[in-house]
């Protein structure tokens, strides 16, 4: 216990601990979203895009901060947006055409960084690193997680009934076409900012576990996003604490820790909603 508060008082403890509280916030916020559009899978290919333009960053400008995270970003944006323009401008559907594009990207940023000798960083980009966060990092991290959280609470009225029905968003003058890219926009900034935290392999569980635990409790919509954000950010910090003592890799103690949370809710949920029904045939029966 003694080494890990000597350990919180180091300078890149402060930053780690800090980060996985804002960013398990964020993106468990932002989870609310992924549940509602029911696109997990889909976010989940997602996240191996951004390991080509990763690759094609340090190919270029070398291992640069800021240059990692726009070619992250880049790349994200070019497959997320790219699949959904294929699938509406021809009669392949999205999910075939992000297959396609974010395997062949895959594949091609892992042949570059093979090339370029940084096996080791491989693992860091595909699991995450957080102890390594930089102060820019950090920043980077706080305003995505700002902007994404702010959009949502601005704009949920139109983005929800955008996701319960598109026709009837139309009808209100939303415009659906804009806000789809825009909503995919976001949660490729939300994604490429848990990076540094979890990795683009287990990005995926910190984008969706928190808003689906809280499905479980409530289908209230600003229930799982408030709610999703209060379990990503309470869920990171007990991973962080968990994983020093313990020696786990931080960032997948992170996702343990959700889907822990995740099963519990699960658990506990359906065992009541039993209870309930068998007290009620008992009502009926009486």
């Amino acid at each position: 216990m003694n080494e890990f508060l000597q350990f919180l008082q180091e300078p890149i403890a402060q930053r780690s601990l800090i980060a996985c509280v804002m960013i398990g916030f964020a993106n468990g916020f932002v989870s609310g979203l992924i549940v509602l559009k029911k696109s997990a899978l889909q976010i989940g290919t997602l996240s191996c895009a951004l390991l080509p333009g990763i690759a094609l960053a340090v190919l270029i400008f070398g291992l640069q901060s800021w240059s990692l995270l726009c070619g992250a970003v880049i790349a994200a944006l070019l497959v997320g947006l790219g699949s959904l323009f294929i699938s509406r401008t021809s009669k392949i559907h999205q999910d075939t055409a992000l297959s396609i594009l974010h395997t062949t990207a895959f594949a091609c940023g892992f042949i570059i960084l093979v090339q370029l000798g940084l096996q080791q960083k491989i693992d860091d980009w595909l699991f995450g690193s957080i102890m390594s966060l930089s102060s820019f990092d950090l920043w980077v991290a706080f305003f995505i997680s700002l902007i994404s959280v702010t959009v949502l609470v601005l704009f949920q009225r139109p983005i929800l009934i955008y996701l319960f029905d598109e026709t009837i968003a139309k009808t209100f003058g939303i415009p659906t076409r804009w806000l789809s890219y825009g909503i995919f926009t976001l949660i490729i900034l939300v994604l490429v900012s848990s990076l540094q935290a979890v990795g683009a392999f287990l990005t995926i569980g910190l984008l969706v576990g928190p808003a689906a635990t809280m499905h479980l409790i409530s289908n209230k919509p600003s229930h799982l996003f408030w709610g999703g954000g209060i379990i990503g950010g309470v869920g990171s910090l007990i991973a962080f604490c968990l994983s020093f003592p313990l020696g786990w890799h931080p960032g997948a103690t992170i996702i343990l820790v959700l889907g822990t949370i995740f099963t519990i809710t699960y658990l506990l949920t359906t065992t009541w909603k039993n209870k309930q029904g068998e007290n009620h045939k008992q009502n009926q029966i009486t």
